[in-house]
Protein backbone atom coordinates (compact mmCIF):
# COMPACT_ATOMS: atom_id res chain seq x y z
CA UNK A 1 0.00 0.00 0.00
CA UNK A 2 1.67 3.20 -1.20
CA UNK A 3 -0.77 5.69 0.21
CA UNK A 4 -2.76 5.97 3.38
CA UNK A 5 -6.50 5.62 2.93
CA UNK A 6 -8.17 8.59 4.59
CA UNK A 7 -10.08 11.73 3.69
CA UNK A 8 -6.83 12.84 2.00
CA UNK A 9 -6.04 10.16 -0.61
CA UNK A 10 -2.79 11.89 -1.54
CA UNK A 11 -1.38 11.34 1.95
CA UNK A 12 2.04 9.72 2.03
CA UNK A 13 3.52 7.70 4.84
CA UNK A 14 5.25 10.45 6.74
CA UNK A 15 4.42 11.57 10.24
CA UNK A 16 3.09 14.98 9.28
CA UNK A 17 0.56 13.44 6.88
CA UNK A 18 -0.53 10.03 8.06
CA UNK A 19 -1.34 10.86 11.69
CA UNK A 20 -4.73 12.54 12.05
CA UNK A 21 -5.33 11.92 15.77
CA UNK A 22 -3.28 12.23 18.92
CA UNK A 23 -4.79 10.43 21.89
CA UNK A 24 -3.28 10.96 25.33
CA UNK A 25 -4.07 8.08 27.73
CA UNK A 26 -3.49 7.73 31.47
CA UNK A 27 -4.46 4.50 33.23
CA UNK A 28 -6.04 4.87 36.66
CA UNK A 29 -6.22 2.57 39.67
CA UNK A 30 -9.50 0.62 39.36
CA UNK A 31 -10.14 0.41 43.09
CA UNK A 32 -10.36 4.21 43.25
CA UNK A 33 -13.64 4.08 41.28
CA UNK A 34 -16.56 2.61 43.17
CA UNK A 35 -19.20 5.28 42.52
CA UNK A 36 -19.98 8.38 40.46
CA UNK A 37 -18.43 10.51 43.22
CA UNK A 38 -15.00 9.13 42.34
CA UNK A 39 -15.31 10.49 38.79
CA UNK A 40 -16.02 13.89 40.33
CA UNK A 41 -13.09 13.59 42.74
CA UNK A 42 -10.61 12.73 40.02
CA UNK A 43 -11.85 15.50 37.73
CA UNK A 44 -11.45 18.03 40.54
CA UNK A 45 -7.79 17.03 40.97
CA UNK A 46 -7.09 17.05 37.22
CA UNK A 47 -8.81 20.43 36.91
CA UNK A 48 -6.30 21.94 39.32
CA UNK A 49 -3.52 21.03 36.89
CA UNK A 50 -5.45 22.66 34.06
CA UNK A 51 -5.81 25.83 36.09
CA UNK A 52 -2.10 25.89 36.98
CA UNK A 53 -1.25 25.83 33.29
CA UNK A 54 -4.00 28.35 32.39
CA UNK A 55 -5.66 25.87 30.04
CA UNK A 56 -9.26 26.53 29.06
CA UNK A 57 -11.85 23.78 29.38
CA UNK A 58 -15.41 23.72 28.07
CA UNK A 59 -17.11 21.37 30.54
CA UNK A 60 -19.91 19.31 29.01
CA UNK A 61 -23.33 20.00 30.50
CA UNK A 62 -23.77 16.23 30.88
CA UNK A 63 -20.23 15.63 32.17
CA UNK A 64 -21.34 13.46 35.08
CA UNK A 65 -23.96 11.48 33.19
CA UNK A 66 -22.32 8.13 32.52
CA UNK A 67 -22.57 6.17 29.27
CA UNK A 68 -22.39 2.38 29.42
CA UNK A 69 -20.84 0.20 26.73
CA UNK A 70 -19.99 -3.49 26.42
CA UNK A 71 -16.50 -4.22 25.07
CA UNK A 72 -15.55 -7.67 23.72
CA UNK A 73 -12.22 -8.81 22.29
CA UNK A 74 -11.95 -11.77 19.89
CA UNK A 75 -8.85 -13.83 19.12
CA UNK A 76 -7.66 -17.40 18.65
CA UNK A 77 -6.94 -19.58 21.73
CA UNK A 78 -3.20 -18.88 21.18
CA UNK A 79 -3.78 -15.12 20.85
CA UNK A 80 -2.44 -15.11 17.27
CA UNK A 81 -3.95 -11.70 16.47
CA UNK A 82 -2.66 -9.90 19.54
CA UNK A 83 0.76 -11.57 19.39
CA UNK A 84 1.04 -10.16 15.86
CA UNK A 85 -0.09 -6.74 17.13
CA UNK A 86 -3.66 -6.89 15.80
CA UNK A 87 -6.75 -6.11 17.88
CA UNK A 88 -10.33 -7.12 17.03
CA UNK A 89 -12.88 -5.43 19.29
CA UNK A 90 -16.67 -5.28 19.34
CA UNK A 91 -18.31 -2.41 21.22
CA UNK A 92 -22.03 -2.18 21.95
CA UNK A 93 -23.61 1.00 23.28
CA UNK A 94 -26.43 0.96 25.81
CA UNK A 95 -29.25 3.45 26.34
CA UNK A 96 -31.04 3.24 29.70
CA UNK A 97 -29.89 -0.35 30.13
CA UNK A 98 -30.80 -1.55 26.62
CA UNK A 99 -28.32 -2.29 23.81
CA UNK A 100 -28.60 -0.24 20.64
CA UNK A 101 -29.49 -2.03 17.45
CA UNK A 102 -26.12 -1.26 15.85
CA UNK A 103 -22.72 -2.17 17.23
CA UNK A 104 -19.22 -0.98 16.40
CA UNK A 105 -16.45 -3.32 15.24
CA UNK A 106 -12.86 -2.08 15.33
CA UNK A 107 -9.94 -3.84 13.67
CA UNK A 108 -6.52 -2.31 14.16
CA UNK A 109 -2.79 -2.84 14.11
CA UNK A 110 -0.77 -1.18 16.86
CA UNK A 111 3.02 -0.80 16.88
CA UNK A 112 5.66 1.45 18.46
CA UNK A 113 7.08 2.47 15.06
CA UNK A 114 5.06 4.70 12.75
CA UNK A 115 6.40 3.09 9.56
CA UNK A 116 5.43 -0.38 10.78
CA UNK A 117 1.88 0.69 11.57
CA UNK A 118 1.50 2.62 8.31
CA UNK A 119 2.66 -0.34 6.23
CA UNK A 120 -0.28 -2.56 7.28
CA UNK A 121 -3.37 -2.31 5.08
CA UNK A 122 -6.30 -2.61 7.49
CA UNK A 123 -8.99 -1.96 4.87
CA UNK A 124 -11.79 -4.55 5.06
CA UNK A 125 -12.87 -6.62 2.08
CA UNK A 126 -16.48 -5.56 2.51
CA UNK A 127 -18.55 -2.41 2.55
CA UNK A 128 -19.81 -0.51 5.53
CA UNK A 129 -16.60 0.77 7.07
CA UNK A 130 -17.11 4.23 8.41
CA UNK A 131 -13.51 5.37 8.47
CA UNK A 132 -9.86 4.45 8.58
CA UNK A 133 -8.11 5.94 11.62
CA UNK A 134 -4.42 6.47 12.15
CA UNK A 135 -3.56 7.62 15.67
CA UNK A 136 -0.51 8.39 17.68
CA UNK A 137 -1.36 7.17 21.17
CA UNK A 138 0.57 8.71 24.05
CA UNK A 139 0.95 6.24 26.92
CA UNK A 140 2.51 6.31 30.36
CA UNK A 141 6.06 5.12 30.70
CA UNK A 142 6.21 1.65 32.16
CA UNK A 143 8.04 2.41 35.40
CA UNK A 144 7.82 6.11 36.26
CA UNK A 145 5.42 9.03 36.34
CA UNK A 146 5.87 12.26 34.44
CA UNK A 147 6.92 10.81 31.08
CA UNK A 148 5.33 9.44 27.94
CA UNK A 149 5.87 6.98 25.11
CA UNK A 150 4.19 6.60 21.74
CA UNK A 151 2.50 3.76 19.92
CA UNK A 152 0.80 4.07 16.54
CA UNK A 153 -2.64 2.66 15.87
CA UNK A 154 -3.82 2.00 12.30
CA UNK A 155 -7.41 0.81 12.28
CA UNK A 156 -10.80 0.72 10.67
CA UNK A 157 -14.20 1.12 12.30
CA UNK A 158 -17.26 -0.70 10.94
CA UNK A 159 -20.91 -0.36 11.91
CA UNK A 160 -22.73 -3.68 12.41
CA UNK A 161 -20.80 -5.68 9.78
CA UNK A 162 -22.13 -9.07 8.75
CA UNK A 163 -19.28 -11.02 10.37
CA UNK A 164 -19.63 -13.93 12.78
CA UNK A 165 -16.78 -13.35 15.21
CA UNK A 166 -16.82 -16.72 16.97
CA UNK A 167 -16.15 -18.85 13.90
CA UNK A 168 -12.86 -19.78 12.18
CA UNK A 169 -10.01 -17.37 11.52
CA UNK A 170 -10.52 -17.95 7.78
CA UNK A 171 -13.86 -16.12 8.02
CA UNK A 172 -12.22 -13.16 9.76
CA UNK A 173 -9.34 -13.18 7.25
CA UNK A 174 -11.82 -12.97 4.37
CA UNK A 175 -13.12 -9.75 5.91
CA UNK A 176 -9.63 -8.43 6.73
CA UNK A 177 -7.21 -9.81 4.08
CA UNK A 178 -4.07 -8.57 5.84
CA UNK A 179 -4.57 -11.40 8.38
CA UNK A 180 -3.78 -13.94 5.65
CA UNK A 181 -0.12 -13.00 6.12
CA UNK A 182 -0.16 -14.51 9.62
CA UNK A 183 0.76 -18.18 9.87
CA UNK A 184 -2.46 -19.57 11.37
CA UNK A 185 -4.31 -22.73 10.40
CA UNK A 186 -7.42 -21.61 8.46
CA UNK A 187 -9.84 -23.57 10.66
CA UNK A 188 -8.49 -22.16 13.92
CA UNK A 189 -11.51 -21.05 15.92
CA UNK A 190 -11.99 -17.50 17.13
CA UNK A 191 -13.27 -16.94 20.64
CA UNK A 192 -13.95 -14.32 23.28
CA UNK A 193 -10.60 -13.42 24.88
CA UNK A 194 -10.38 -15.05 28.31
CA UNK A 195 -14.19 -15.26 28.25
CA UNK A 196 -14.25 -11.67 29.53
CA UNK A 197 -17.09 -9.27 28.79
CA UNK A 198 -16.02 -5.77 29.76
CA UNK A 199 -18.52 -3.24 31.03
CA UNK A 200 -17.24 0.24 30.27
CA UNK A 201 -18.67 3.19 32.19
CA UNK A 202 -17.54 6.44 30.60
CA UNK A 203 -18.09 10.13 31.27
CA UNK A 204 -17.38 12.75 28.63
CA UNK A 205 -16.04 15.68 30.61
CA UNK A 206 -15.77 18.27 27.87
CA UNK A 207 -13.16 19.82 25.57
CA UNK A 208 -9.67 20.97 26.58
CA UNK A 209 -8.26 23.87 24.54
CA UNK A 210 -4.48 24.06 24.05
CA UNK A 211 -4.60 27.12 21.82
CA UNK A 212 -4.43 27.76 18.06
CA UNK A 213 -7.50 25.53 17.47
CA UNK A 214 -5.72 22.46 18.93
CA UNK A 215 -8.24 20.87 21.27
CA UNK A 216 -9.27 17.49 22.60
CA UNK A 217 -12.39 15.79 23.90
CA UNK A 218 -11.64 14.40 27.33
CA UNK A 219 -13.15 11.36 29.06
CA UNK A 220 -12.90 9.39 32.29
CA UNK A 221 -13.79 5.70 32.13
CA UNK A 222 -13.71 2.53 34.18
CA UNK A 223 -13.54 -1.03 32.78
CA UNK A 224 -15.13 -3.86 34.79
CA UNK A 225 -15.32 -7.59 34.20
CA UNK A 226 -18.97 -8.63 34.42
CA UNK A 227 -18.21 -12.30 35.14
CA UNK A 228 -15.71 -11.61 37.92
CA UNK A 229 -17.54 -8.53 39.21
CA UNK A 230 -14.11 -6.90 39.30
CA UNK A 231 -12.84 -3.50 38.17
CA UNK A 232 -9.94 -3.89 35.75
CA UNK A 233 -8.76 -0.38 35.04
CA UNK A 234 -9.72 3.26 34.91
CA UNK A 235 -8.59 5.71 32.26
CA UNK A 236 -8.32 9.46 31.82
CA UNK A 237 -7.89 10.39 28.17
CA UNK A 238 -8.15 13.25 25.74
CA UNK A 239 -8.02 13.02 21.96
CA UNK A 240 -7.10 15.77 19.50
CA UNK A 241 -7.97 15.58 15.80
CA UNK A 242 -6.26 17.56 13.06
CA UNK A 243 -5.68 17.59 9.33
CA UNK A 244 -1.90 17.53 9.27
CA UNK A 245 0.34 17.29 12.30
CA UNK A 246 2.97 19.63 10.86
CA UNK A 247 0.33 22.36 10.70
CA UNK A 248 -0.43 22.14 14.43
CA UNK A 249 1.14 24.90 16.50
CA UNK A 250 4.31 23.71 18.23
CA UNK A 251 3.34 25.82 21.23
CA UNK A 252 0.00 24.00 21.48
CA UNK A 253 1.64 20.59 21.12
CA UNK A 254 4.12 21.46 23.84
CA UNK A 255 1.32 22.61 26.16
CA UNK A 256 -0.65 19.40 25.62
CA UNK A 257 2.42 17.34 26.48
CA UNK A 258 3.22 19.48 29.50
CA UNK A 259 -0.30 18.95 30.83
CA UNK A 260 -0.10 15.20 30.12
CA UNK A 261 3.12 14.88 32.11
CA UNK A 262 2.19 17.22 34.95
CA UNK A 263 -1.25 15.76 35.59
CA UNK A 264 0.40 12.38 36.19
CA UNK A 265 2.43 13.87 39.01
CA UNK A 266 -0.45 15.85 40.46
CA UNK A 267 -2.70 12.77 40.42
CA UNK A 268 0.02 10.28 41.38
CA UNK A 269 -2.09 8.33 43.87
CA UNK A 270 -4.68 7.67 41.14
CA UNK A 271 -2.26 6.40 38.45
CA UNK A 272 -1.63 2.81 37.32
CA UNK A 273 1.66 2.20 35.49
CA UNK A 274 2.94 -0.38 33.09
CA UNK A 275 0.18 -1.59 30.79
CA UNK A 276 -2.83 -0.82 28.55
CA UNK A 277 -6.51 -1.63 29.02
CA UNK A 278 -6.39 -4.21 26.22
CA UNK A 279 -3.30 -5.87 27.71
CA UNK A 280 -5.09 -6.19 31.05
CA UNK A 281 -7.92 -8.16 29.44
CA UNK A 282 -5.45 -10.48 27.72
CA UNK A 283 -3.47 -11.04 30.91
CA UNK A 284 -6.46 -12.24 32.90
CA UNK A 285 -5.98 -15.81 31.71
CA UNK A 286 -3.02 -18.18 31.40
CA UNK A 287 -0.24 -16.09 29.91
CA UNK A 288 2.13 -18.72 28.51
CA UNK A 289 1.01 -18.00 24.96
CA UNK A 290 0.97 -14.19 25.36
CA UNK A 291 3.98 -12.59 23.65
CA UNK A 292 2.76 -9.05 23.05
CA UNK A 293 4.05 -6.82 25.89
CA UNK A 294 2.74 -3.45 24.76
Amino acid sequence: MDKHISKHPETEHIASDVVHYREYKILLQPDRFVSKNNFIEFWEVASKTLKKLHIKVDVDEHAFDSQVREVLFYDTPQFDLYNNQFILRKRTFYDQGWPRQDHELTFKYRAPELKDAAAVDVRPQLGGHDEIKFKEELLLERDRLGGMRSVYSHGCVLTSPNIELDRGIEDIARAFPTLKKIDIRPRTKMMLVNNVAVEEVQNTMGVIHFGHHFKGKTTIAIWRSRAMEKSLSGEFAFQCKFDRLDEVSQESLALSEEFYKKVQLDCAEWIKLGTTKTAMVYRLGANQQLKNRE
